[in-house]
Order: structure tokens, then sequence, then C-alpha cells
């Protein structure tokens, strides 16, 4: 889902108010205006179109330091064809596994923005493991994403750790009452709720229960695509 241009505003602003609060050192640098994606990321993904919504979020004037939960943070523009090797856990997804954006990296986990289609504007995470088949949905839209992270702030389960590392660490999902766990990133994922989502938001189950050897085909794809786009 395309969240309404003012609606991520207020999100990324309410999300950045609340890090703040907690601690972590992030200065208002004021707006940037929307600018325009780099011509190679037409390419390398496969789309004729960028949303609005995911330029203005690049565009912003961010620092470049670790702002998100558990020290994740802001993947920049990619420059060139291997930024599709971060999506080669993609398998079983209800949308062409190339249509989608490497957008927030964490320790363990990989939070994509989907470029094109029915799913655009959702937000996918991919569990960073040589054996977890995890794709699945972390939320609906960008605004829904940063609004959990706020959310789990207020609550207490995101806190800042400023002894060593510098950067909002999450403490205890299992007391994340009305959130959902699956919009934090934090592996691995109870398996239940985990299953029960993939169904939900249309991941190929057949796949995904037998996910090494569709893993290879997904990275023989991704090889074959580098390949293309550096003749």
């Amino acid at each position: 889902m395309l969240d309404d241009l003012r609606v991520l505003r207020d999100a990324v602003r309410d999300y950045r108010l609340a890090a703040t609060a907690a601690g972590l050192d992030w200065s208002d640098q004021g707006e940037s205006p929307t600018g325009q994606p780099p011509e190679q990321v037409y390419r390398i993904f496969g789309v004729d179109h960028v949303a609005e919504q995911l330029t203005w979020l690049q565009s912003q004037r961010w620092p470049e330091r670790r702002l998100l939960p558990n020290g994740g943070w802001l993947m920049s523009w990619p420059e060139g064809p291997d930024a599709l090797d971060y999506l080669w856990l993609a398998i079983g997804t209800p949308f062409p596994w190339r249509h989608q954006l490497p957008l927030f990296h964490f320790e363990h986990a990989i939070f994509t923005f989907v470029l094109a289609g029915e799913h655009e504007g959702e937000i996918w995470r991919y569990e960073i493991s040589p054996d977890a088949w995890d794709s699945v949905r972390a939320a609906t839209s960008l605004a829904t994403l940063f609004d959990q992270w706020t959310r789990g702030i207020a609550a207490g389960l995101i806190v800042y750790e400023g002894e060593y590392n510098k950067w909002l660490q999450i403490e205890d999902l299992g007391s994340a009452q009305g959130l959902d766990p699956l919009a934090f990133p934090v592996a691995p994922v109870e398996e239940t709720l985990l299953r029960a989502r993939q169904r939900e938001c249309g991941v190929d189950m057949a796949i995904v229960e037998d996910g090494f050897p569709y893993n290879e085909e997904l990275s023989d794809a991704i090889d074959a695509v580098k390949a293309s786009l550096s003749r």
C-alpha cells in the first residue's frame, strides 16, 4: 500500500521525535525536497516507475548512523546490480522477486520496499540466515512500519543503549501488546506467527516448506540478471 505522502511525513517525524526523546542523537535537519531516483534503479529492478513515497524517504538528509531499531540503517540508492544479492532469500513471494528494493539493513534481517504491482508500497522482510525460508510482509506500508516502531519506543520495548552501541535496542517483544512483532527486526520469528502471516500475505507455502532448491534457483536467476545488466 502506498501511503498518502503527508501521512508518511508525519510518521517519520513522529519516529524521529520518539527516537531522540529516548536518547538517540538525531537532530532535525529539516525536510529536503523530493528528488529523482537514479536511472539505474529502473534497470536493476526491472520497473518503469518508482513511487514518490520511496523517493521522498531516500531524499531526506538523514545522518549517516544507525537510526533504526536494533542498530538498523537506511540503505542508499543502489549503485549497481550487486544490490540484487540482498534478495537471495526472497523465495515464494506473491510478486516477482526482482520488484523490490532493499531499504533497511539490520543485523539479522533485510527489509525491502515492493516497487510494483498489487503489493506496491508493502515492506517485506528476510532473515539473514542460510536456511531460514521466511519471506513475509513486515508492514503494509512505510508509514505503518514507522508507526509500529514509534509505538514500540513509547511502550518501552525499544530503548536507547548509550553505553556501548549508542543505538536503539529492542528489548522484549514478548510483551508487545497491540503491536505487530513482525514489524520489528528480531530473528528468529516465532514459527506459528510467521507461517500464519505468510499464508495471509500470499506466500507460496509449498516453496518455503522445501526452500533449498528454490533458493538455488533464485541465486541462479540473480546471477543471470546481473550478467545481463553488466553487458
